[in-house]
């Protein structure tokens, strides 16, 4: 069973200050949205009436899962649900969607969330993304929102998807990763780490995790953001910018997308 570390509490007590401020995971206007800007018209017109848009993520895993009807998905870190809400109109009635959060805060919104929607195929359990309450070989596709980069152990995370995984099964995320190492002021930052940044590994470490725990077919995508939107994220954790340069952060961090799949 995994025990909470100094970084999941932070991460935690973080989650918890957003959600009660209704805020965005990282801050108003940097990695994360609490706008429309992380997905497509199409799949916005299919949100429920009466759920808003607030994004904890940093990308778009709905559309790069390619859901179909009456597959059973799984969310890695749900925060409030909106994913899930959206993965449950794709599955439709005969699926379900199970979404996992270490968050109590986030678990009782996206709850209440799904209960005031009529959601009934949606469900929303407590743990760790490294030690999950779900069975082995019981989910089709594995989605996420920029929450495995908030992980300690990230081989772990992989291994659980993996056997929680179907054979076959898809694994669609969106993450933070980084080309080039981050500065070590920033890696030491519990905030940094809160805030999507610090908890970052390059692309090849991500892909060789993935691969060393079986999967196969990694593929990684880069979305890139803009100085302004780094300025935004740093400036929200308060880093003394005289102990790094900005300059190798901006260069270093992106959003990707993230897909891989377990071999039959």
């Amino acid at each position: 069973m995994t025990s909470p570390t100094p970084i999941h509490e932070a991460v935690r007590e973080h989650y918890a200050g957003r959600i009660k401020n209704n805020a965005s995971c990282c801050g108003p206007d940097n990695c994360c949205s609490t706008d429309s800007n992380l997905y497509p018209a199409d799949l916005l017109a299919t949100l429920p009436d009466g759920e808003s848009i607030v994004s904890y993520g940093c990308g778009d895993p709905i559309t790069l899962a390619s859901l179909q009807p009456g597959q059973t998905v799984l969310d890695l870190g749900s925060g409030a649900g909106l994913d899930c809400f959206f993965a449950a109109k794709q599955v439709g009635e005969s699926g379900k969607v199970i979404g996992v959060d270490m968050t109590p805060e986030m678990l009782e919104q996206a709850r209440g969330s799904a209960k005031r929607l009529g959601l009934f195929n949606v469900e929303f359990r407590e743990g760790f993304i490294e030690d999950l309450p779900v069975d082995s070989n019981s989910v089709d596709v594995v989605i996420s929102n920029c929450v495995i980069n908030l992980s300690p152990n990230k081989s772990k995370v992989f291994a659980e998807a993996f056997r929680v995984l179907k054979p076959g099964g898809k694994f669609a995320v969106s993450d933070i990763v980084t080309d080039g190492p981050l500065p070590e002021a920033v890696k030491q930052s519990l905030s940094a780490w809160a805030g999507c940044v610090a908890g970052a590994v390059e692309a090849s470490e991500y892909i060789g995790m993935m691969e060393a725990v079986g999967f196969t077919d990694v593929s990684v995508t880069p979305v890139f953001f803009d100085k302004e939107t780094v300025d935004s994220a740093l400036d929200d954790m308060k880093l003394d910018v005289k102990e790094y340069p900005r300059e190798v952060v901006y260069k270093a961090v992106y959003s990707a997308k993230i897909t891989a799949y377990k071999p039959v």
